[in-house]
């Protein structure tokens, strides 16, 4: 019989790559490129041209103030909004959500009217319908906030973010984004709690600016550029490998002979296929708005990424959704499979979400832009210092916030920051740090109120502008800082980047975390620096200057009390685990010690206060996320189990069976027992031996009943579960490099990797 591997390893490598660009038709692309760009996203160019003016100025005042769209008001959007769908092949509409998982929700209504009076099948859709959507809310993750019985839920329109249409081979459906909540309120997804950030982030940082001397800027959004990770493979060989198709992630398989060394595949020629299937994906974005602007190689075999320029948070989280979305559509029609598990393949690197956050007022300032000088840059000093004592202050909420089964996987691994959260400034950055963490040790020490130098004199001799290449050879000019791979939150130039979360996880989820803990940040620092700025007036000083004195003290003292977080180092050091220990920063490896700390009091006044997510909004989360973490990793387990019992030893059996007939053959021949030869054969029967025990052992964990209490069922599955397949996977994989490559059927690293 034929093995079914070798099979696709011969059909695979005839592929090649299908052209299709809609772009590359256009005799000039600069010419046709914004005609091309966002043409099927309904854009407020788009509204404002099929609107009243009035309606669409309430509509912005509306968005701008948080507020609910009357129906009035959502009726006439609606009529134009089902106009330019219909005008664009669409027949259905669908409210578009995030539920409490890593994948998106969709539930698709018709527009046509069956009940017209006049016999006259007519297309509507009415401003209710815009704004509301009745989903049953049974079957998605509530972690206990609904049951079964209680399953009214409710999508609800959210017009700050565009609607846009998914073209499909046989019709198009107008995509609609939304919140997602249940009858009773409670958010019962990742966008509601995002906008809830969004505002409590927008009003801490208004009241920071007045305290500056802004008096023109009436909002603040956070933003985001997010990089987005993932591998590769033919589809022939997803559809053939069973745990793939489970869990996204290979559960066994050998070491390749090279893997990602030598790192030639980092910034390579991008293959022809992945190539012919990047752009298609980049040009299908585009026409959804998505300002995708860089791909290239990743360092693993197999592994690219994709990034966008940044956008409002709002935007950006349901732009990487939707990049997501279309990479795994297209792909389909390529013949490929994408993978955005964190360890899709054990032994090289994973899958990553890198966050770039920054902060905008709406004038278009950059908060966290240091400009030529920041030691003269008092709002600049005054939010990068907000930013350090927020990671410092709540770095367990920053690591819960990247938690899950996959991630753990990832986390401190060689391309992945350690799961110790840390801040990294870069040296520049650091000189002033290290001047205001110094000053603020002296403030904090005083008993009075002293006088302080306002002036940081920063000695910036190391880091030069300009690099000189060499005689004949143009001077470089470089970034103000260094890059830190090994840092979770690292300073990059007018932003942090947070390179901790995975590949698949909703990026609205940490993005939400970040907000809300720079909120509390800049919170405390507001309150402090008013009340130092009063007692100062009420010792005789006049009240603008009392307020610059009081922000450049608590400044000072802020960094002193939070500057133990900012390190420079390396990350995946075993010496800074060490001193991070003595720093007091929380190290909490794994996913279910990281859960636990989102129900600390602290923690929970902390999202209560900021109106965030309630109590009970908060253990749903995290009742859901130990179930996810439990399900998945028993999901691995048993595809473990299964591929080893199916295919693995049956292939073993067959290969232990043809050695000892060879060797008793060559001993009949010869009439000598070559003994290294046996030896092979006894090692070989060993890991047959010790593989079967595991498979016992590993079933009957399986079958042991769930404890009720999730988090114990998490910590069983962790300690238990999880380690028993480690171990078998140990095995399995060994077992691999011995058996001959015809008797063995599940396709290989080296296959799946190396695509052309």
């Amino acid at each position: 019989m034929a093995n079914p591997r070798l099979q696709i390893r011969s059909t695979v490598t005839s592929r090649r790559p299908a052209p299709t660009s809609e772009i590359s038709n256009l005799s000039d692309v600069t010419e046709h490129f914004n005609e091309f760009y966002a043409k099927n996203v309904f854009t407020n160019e788009e509204l404002q041209r099929r609107i009243p003016k009035t309606i669409f100025n309430r509509l912005a005042t509306h968005i701008q103030q948080g507020t609910e769209v009357d129906e009035p008001t959502a009726d006439v959007v609606a009529q134009a909004l089902k106009e330019w769908a219909v005008n664009k092949g669409c027949t259905h509409y669908t409210h578009w959500f995030q539920p409490l998982r890593s994948t998106t929700a969709q539930k698709h209504d018709s527009f046509i009217n069956f009940f017209d009076k006049s016999g006259k099948k007519r297309f509507e859709f009415s401003g209710s319908e815009l704004i509301r959507g009745e989903p049953d809310a049974s079957s998605f993750p509530g972690g206990g906030l609904r049951s079964t019985h209680e399953a009214r839920g409710y999508t609800c329109w959210d017009p700050a973010s565009a609607p846009w249409i998914l073209e499909e081979t046989n019709g198009n459906t107008l995509m609609i984004p939304t919140k997602y909540v249940s009858w009773t309120g409670d958010a019962l997804d990742h966008k509601t709690p995002l906008l809830r950030s969004v505002n409590a982030l927008s009003k801490e940082a208004v009241k920071m600016l007045r305290l500056l001397g802004d008096d023109t800027t009436t909002g603040v959004q956070s933003t985001l550029g997010c990089e987005q990770e993932f591998f590769v493979i033919d589809k022939a060989y997803y559809t053939a490998r069973p745990d793939l198709i489970a869990t996204g992630r290979t559960v066994l398989g050998a070491a390749p002979a090279k893997g990602q060394k030598m790192e030639d595949h980092y910034f390579g020629p991008l293959p022809p296929r992945i190539m012919a299937f990047i752009q298609e994906s980049e040009q299908t974005l585009w026409k959804l708005g998505v300002p995708t602007k860089t791909r290239h190689n990743e360092v693993a075999p197999g592994q690219h990424e994709m990034a966008p320029i940044f956008e409002e948070s709002n935007l950006a989280c349901d732009h990487n959704l939707v990049m997501m979305e279309t990479l795994q559509y297209v792909a389909e029609k390529h013949d490929l499979t994408v993978l955005f598990h964190e360890k899709p393949f054990q032994g090289v690197n994973g899958n990553g979400k890198h966050h770039n956050w920054s902060m905008a007022t709406n004038t278009g300032k950059n908060l966290l832009n240091p400009t030529r000088d920041p030691t003269n840059n008092l709002s600049f000093l005054v939010f990068m210092t907000a930013v350090i004592k927020a990671v410092n202050e709540h770095s367990d909420l920053l690591r819960a916030s990247v938690s899950g089964a996959g991630n753990d996987h990832r986390l401190g691994a060689q391309e992945a920051p350690p799961a110790i959260m840390s801040v990294y400034l870069g040296e520049e950055l650091d000189a002033i740090a290290q001047m205001l963490h110094e000053d603020g040790k002296q403030l904090l020490a005083a008993n009075d109120n002293p006088e302080i130098n306002m002036k940081l004199e920063a000695q910036m001799t190391k880091c030069v502008s300009v690099l000189n290449l060499g005689e004949g050879l143009s001077p470089l000019h470089r970034d103000r800082t260094d890059r830190n791979r090994t840092s979770p939150f690292a300073f990059t130039g007018n932003k942090f980047e947070f390179r901790a979360p995975g590949g698949p996880a909703p990026v609205s989820h940490a993005t939400m975390i970040i907000n809300l803990i720079v909120a509390d940040a800049l919170s405390k620092m507001t309150r402090e620096i008013k009340k130092k700025a009063l007692d100062d007036q009420a010792a005789g000083a006049e009240y603008k200057k009392a307020s610059i004195k009081a922000i450049h003290q608590v400044i000072r003292t802020t960094m002193a009390q939070n500057y133990q977080v900012v390190f420079n180092g390396n990350g995946y050091s075993d010496d800074w685990v060490k001193e991070a220990e003595s720093r007091g920063l929380p190290n909490l490896k794994n996913t279910v010690d990281a859960l636990g700390v989102l129900t600390k009091p602290e923690n929970l006044k902390l999202f209560s206060t900021f109106k965030v997510l309630n109590e009970a909004e908060v253990k749903s989360r995290q009742h859901i996320s130990y179930e996810q973490y439990s399900e998945i990793v028993t999901i691995e387990a048993d595809s473990l189990l299964n591929l080893v019992r199916s295919q693995v030893l049956p292939a073993a059996f067959k290969y232990q069976k043809e050695m000892a007939l060879s060797l008793s053959a060559v001993k009949q021949v010869t009439g000598v027992q070559d003994r290294d030869q046996l030896a092979y054969l006894d090692q070989f029967c060993n890991m047959v031996s010790e593989c079967t025990e595991l498979v016992k052992s590993l079933a009957i964990l399986l079958e042991t009943p769930a404890s009720e209490d999730p988090e114990a069922h998490a910590k069983f599955v962790r300690d238990e579960v999880k380690s028993k397949a480690d171990q078998l996977r140990f095995v399995s994989d060994r077992m691999e490099t011995f058996v001959e490559d015809n008797l063995w059927t599940i396709p290989k690293y080296e296959e799946m990797l190396c695509l052309k």
